[in-house]
């Protein structure tokens, strides 16, 4: 079981079954919404219980994408492929160790220009 929370502790999570080596995107609707680039893991949709889903605000960022924060602190915490069975969520939320490491950076055509990705990671322009 893992688990995990915004920062406020007003939206909480728990994932039960087994999590995906995440990556990480460049992309810049994920630049700007994150302030830097966007790591997550996609868990099956029946694995993930959310409480205080109340306090979730859902805003889509294309016809078939969604994205979850937090609206009293503010936290990016899903990224909803809302025809998909998975959920993607953001590996700085999770309250402990987790097991995975980054398996892949995308989007890296459209990173920021003030650093430089040196970790070996798999790198894909789009």
């Amino acid at each position: 079981m893992h688990t995990g929370s915004c920062l406020c502790g007003a939206v909480r999570f728990e994932v039960a079954g087994e999590l995906f080596a995440p990556d990480a995107c460049h992309c810049t609707r994920c630049r700007k919404l994150s302030g830097h680039f966007w790591a997550s893991t996609d868990v099956r949709r029946a694995d993930v219980t959310v409480h205080g889903a109340d306090a979730v605000t859902w805003f889509a960022t294309s016809k078939s994408v969604r994205r979850g924060f937090c609206s009293t602190c503010g936290a990016q915490l899903f990224w909803d492929p809302i025809e998909k069975d998975t959920l993607a969520i953001a590996m700085g939320a999770f309250d402990g160790p987790t097991g995975v490491r980054l398996a892949l950076h995308i989007h890296v055509a459209d990173r920021g220009d003030y650093y430089e990705l040196g970790d070996g990671v798999q790198q894909n322009a789009h």
